[in-house]
């Protein structure tokens, strides 16, 4: 059952369990990247044996596989799909950013120039937990950046072939490759290449705990999106909701991971009650209910601050969670006083199921308290920057004493000479 305290009963950075697992997960890892690296291919085939009990011949998803997929994918689905990464595109692409030049002086120019990464790596778990809009999410930001190339791993099922689900979302997205493994593994490919899969700028997408310490110890070699964690949910909702309501959207984290953490923050003690009581209700009529009902009884909480909501913002700006619904009649009215969240879902028509599938915002989002300092995946995470200067001559020798006094400041005279030589013979 989930554990129900008064405000101040529980320190506010405790209420989402932020539990260390420490294992050989790190040692585990290491051993895959580096047996990938030495043995390519055939580190991958053992591996999606070992894993996956799939044997397979070649890595690359042909376009016959992915249109034999399209077929097998309902025709509904299909269209909901695409209505979906309509939505995703029209809100990505607001955010694409502008090069820019200035050149207010005479004889200096300066700049910035956008450009987008080049090849870019998208993890995408598979089998039977497909996750189509993971896709969608990931491919769609990089397609909008105007990435070179798009390549896709996610493990194959027994069967040697990946979910259709997944090769329709690819498909819908524009995908530009797409290959048959998954774990580590993948990952260690996308960041070194093999015989089949080329190696990648950036690797993104959320997996396993396998996966995510493989990101972190390729960081460098490659750039990664994040290290996602457990999935979170903070629910603000004061007593004029449905607790039916409410309690189904906190079972929509606690049903993805027995880690997932689940919390409500209410202004009323009645609906306190009334809400765990129908979480008792739905969790077992849950095809997941085993998840469900660990995620609530380990992590889930619900603090009661009576008559004050003001209270739950401070809560939401402290945990910086990963969701954040704002049940309430008037949202827009707290919104300026959230200062740390992954995903606002507004008003208490918002659940935030519709912004993992449907309305367009990103879904791949910081966990873990680190939308204090850090955003949803975006256009932005798929480009870089250049700046560049130019100064003519005698732009230049205006301003070379200047850089030279700086440089012996700071006792760097080879700086200090490399301004000033230009001008010396004058």
């Amino acid at each position: 059952m989930i554990k129900m305290y008064k405000y101040g009963e529980v320190a506010n950075a405790e209420i989402f369990a932020r539990e260390n697992v420490t294992s050989n997960v790190g040692d585990v890892v290491a051993d895959i990247i580096a047996n990938v690296r030495k043995n390519g291919d055939r580190a991958l085939k053992e591996y999606s044996e070992k894993f996956d009990r799939a044997k397979l011949d070649r890595f690359e998803v042909t376009d016959a596989e992915i249109e034999e997929a399209f077929a097998s994918v309902p025709a509904e689905f299909i269209e909901i799909l695409k209505e979906a990464a309509v939505n995703i595109r029209a809100f990505h692409e607001k955010q694409k950013r502008n090069s820019f030049i200035l050149n207010e002086k005479d004889g200096v120019v300066i700049g910035q120039k956008v450009m987008p990464i080049e090849k870019v790596g998208l993890y995408v778990p598979g089998g039977t937990a497909a996750y189509p809009s993971t896709v969608l999410m990931d491919s769609i930001p990089a397609k909008i950046a105007g990435c070179e190339q798009i390549v896709m791993v996610s493990p194959p099922m027994a069967n040697g072939k990946i979910n259709p689900v997944i090769l329709t979302a690819a498909k819908i997205a524009g995908v530009d490759r797409i290959y048959k493994v998954g774990g580590a593994q993948a990952v260690a490919a996308l960041a070194y290449g093999t015989e089949s899969i080329p190696k990648v700028d950036k690797i993104v997408g959320p997996g396993n705990a396998l996966v995510a310490e493989a990101k972190k110890q390729v960081f460098g070699v490659v750039s990664i999106d994040m290290i996602a964690g457990p999935s979170e949910i903070l629910v603000v909702a004061d007593k004029t909701n449905d607790p039916a309501v409410i309690a189904a959207d906190l079972l929509s984290q606690a049903e993805h991971d027995k880690n997932a953490s689940a919390v409500l923050v209410t202004d009323s003690k009645e609906f306190a009650a009334a809400v765990s009581e129908e979480l008792e209700i739905q969790i077992p009529k849950l095809p997941r209910a085993e998840i469900a009902r660990a995620s609530i009884d380990k992590n889930g909480k619900i603090i009661i601050a009576e008559n004050d909501i003001i209270k739950a913002i401070d809560i939401a700006n402290d945990l910086a969670p990963e969701h954040l619904e704002l049940c309430l009649d008037n949202p827009f009215d707290y919104l300026d006083k959230i200062k740390h969240a992954g995903s606002i879902f507004m008003g208490k028509n918002c659940p935030e199921a519709l912004g993992d599938y449907f309305a367009g915002p990103n879904h791949t989002l910081p966990t873990g308290g680190t939308a204090r300092f850090s955003s949803p995946l975006s256009v932005d995470d798929f480009v870089k920057k250049s700046q560049y200067t130019y100064y003519s001559a005698s732009a230049l020798e205006k301003v070379a004493g200047k850089i030279a006094y700086f440089a012996n400041k700071e006792g760097l005279d080879a700086h200090a000479k490399s301004a000033t030589v230009r001008f010396d013979k004058k």
